[in-house]
């Protein structure tokens, strides 16, 4: 058994510190980065990048709803062609850097409410696997589990990585709850972590009313923003170890190197 254990990082903005990058990114294996949209700016997206390739962590964009007022958490009113535009900006922007810093691009990872919009929505999700196809074909797609966007990317002929997390709870029809319901955030990490093993391990998770939802995960994410990230990451991370789960790196995972 393996995953890949990613984080959503790099959200901080000017003067404005979101998370503790330096003390996640070692406890991980690839990082999602902000790219503009929702949070992160040139500078921040060049340290990421210089911490994600010290500590041998592949790096990936992380476009979100241009919306730093709302961190990308609300849906904007945007045509198809407008989000497919902006995610195609926010891929090229972090492409920069990481070129100027000698680091490749594995994969793009939606943020926050584009991220979940486009779980169900089928015209938002073909937007911006649009976006991803346009810049470059070799670029991993990390979509929800089971989510209308990972049938999109693989319709198209995207490499695709399903996605799940340890410490978001879900639905009976296998979405996440919404943040602003009761129980939403997994915020204890022991239940963190033996989500995380039900995942990887039963290939399923268990709804707050008990409901059993299969589920088939390449990668676990971390959400960088929460209080105390860095510390979950590395409770999972060795919880998993533990457990005989190997933790490695997402384009290993779905290329079976």
């Amino acid at each position: 058994m393996r995953i890949d254990l990613n984080c959503d990082c790099g959200e901080s903005f000017g003067h404005w510190q979101i998370g503790d990058d330096p003390a996640l990114l070692p406890h991980v294996t690839s990082a999602n980065i902000a790219c503009g949209g929702h949070a992160g700016d040139p500078s921040v997206m060049t340290t990421t990048v210089r911490l994600a390739r010290q500590h041998g962590v592949v790096v990936g964009a992380h476009p979100g709803y241009p919306d730093l007022t709302g961190f990308g958490r609300r849906v904007l009113p945007m045509s198809g062609a407008e989000i497919t535009a902006t995610v195609l900006a926010q891929i090229g922007a972090l492409y920069a850097v990481a070129r100027s810093e000698q680091v490749e691009l594995t994969h793009v990872k939606p943020h926050g409410a584009l991220y979940t919009h486009a779980a169900a929505t089928a015209d938002v999700a073909e937007a911006i696997v649009r976006a991803i196809a346009a810049f470059s074909r070799d670029l991993i797609l990390v979509g929800l589990a089971g989510s209308v966007l990972v049938e999109a990317g693989q319709a198209v002929g995207l490499t695709v990585a399903r996605e799940a997390f340890a410490d978001r709870a879900y639905e009976a029809n296998g979405l996440l709850r919404a943040r602003g319901l009761p129980g939403a955030v997994i915020e204890d990490d022991q239940q963190a972590l033996m989500q995380a093993l039900k995942i990887v391990m039963a290939g399923n998770v268990v709804t707050p009313e008990g409901v059993e939802v299969p589920i088939a995960a390449d990668t676990l994410c971390v959400h960088g923003d929460t209080p105390n990230a860095a510390r979950r990451a590395a409770f999972l991370r060795s919880g998993l170890q533990a457990a005989g789960v190997d933790v490695i790196p997402l384009d290993r995972i779905v290329h079976g190197a």
